[in-house]
């Protein structure tokens, strides 16, 4: 069923870690649509990826319970869109269907097909305007100026497993293209540190993972050293910021992170604009 050579990747992984917190006597979340996507060869592709990076299975579990409880409180707060950069195999235009709130989603066209597919399959109105195009090299604003996105409207963004892989420039340009069009907006994100980038943490652990991913050919070439300082140059403020390290011993309290290196990647909400949000 998987079109693995056709889809990227790192969306089935990431699936398949998100998949996993519905096996657990007391998830984190529920996502009852992840599993349309997923397969024997899926999990196969993810199990030979997790025996070099077993650290990626919590930590798309506690940003996917983060990232969903921003967007809870956003919707609560009458965020009437909800743009999602990147989207891989993201299900929460399923999962937190709301009246009157738009979603959208940018990503290759292969993984929109994908998905599009699979939802209507299993009788699944996919609820979501796809976007077929890359938000750095095609412009964000562009492209969703021309699939009907209301820059007028305080839209919550979610930029999930991106950052580490682009440049300064790029996320530069994604964050102002956001704060210069948008009245009122929320952008949650994760990213790591700088000094992951620069192996500059004197921890052996933490600079073997990122030397496995760039042998992988997924080089991690970003990394921020002053969230507040990034937040500053779009006129924006930190609500909140985590690092996974943290987040882990919030949501399994007791529980002892299993890795170093959630000590240098981190997640955070930035809010800008002064328009309501009516």
């Amino acid at each position: 069923m998987s079109l693995i050579q056709n889809v990227a990747g790192t969306a089935f992984v990431a699936a398949e870690c998100r998949a996993d917190e519905n096996r657990e006597d007391n998830p984190l979340y529920l996502d009852p649509v992840v599993s349309l996507f997923l397969d024997e060869e899926s999990k196969r592709v993810a199990d030979r990826i997790f025996v070099s990076f077993p650290q990626w299975r919590s930590s798309v579990r506690v940003r996917t319970r983060y990232v969903d409880d921003w967007l809870d409180r956003q919707l609560q707060r009458g965020f009437r869109q909800v743009a999602i950069l990147g989207a891989g195999l993201d299900t929460r235009a399923q999962r937190k269907a709301s009246p009157g709130v738009a979603y959208f989603e940018i990503d290759n066209g292969a993984t929109l097909a994908f998905k599009s597919a699979r939802l209507r399959e299993n009788g699944l109105d996919p609820g979501v305007v796809y976007i077929s195009g890359d938000y750095v090299a095609d412009d964000l604003t562009t492209l969703l100026r021309r699939n009907g996105f209301d820059f007028s409207l305080p839209t919550h963004f979610i930029w999930e497993g991106n950052t580490a892989y682009l440049d300064a420039t790029a996320v530069a340009l994604v964050l102002d293209g956001i704060a210069q069009n948008l009245r009122r907006f929320s952008i949650s994100f994760d990213y790591v540190g700088q000094e992951l980038i620069a192996n500059e943490t004197g921890d052996p652990e933490t600079a073997a993972v990122v030397a496995r991913f760039a042998a992988m050919g997924a080089p991690w070439t970003f990394g921020v050293s002053d969230i507040e300082s990034l937040a500053d140059t779009i006129g924006a403020q930190v609500a909140d910021r985590f690092s996974i390290a943290e987040l882990y011993r919030r949501y399994w309290p007791g529980k002892t992170p299993d890795s170093r290196i959630f000590d240098y990647y981190w997640i955070c909400t930035l809010e800008g604009g002064q328009g309501d949000n009516s």
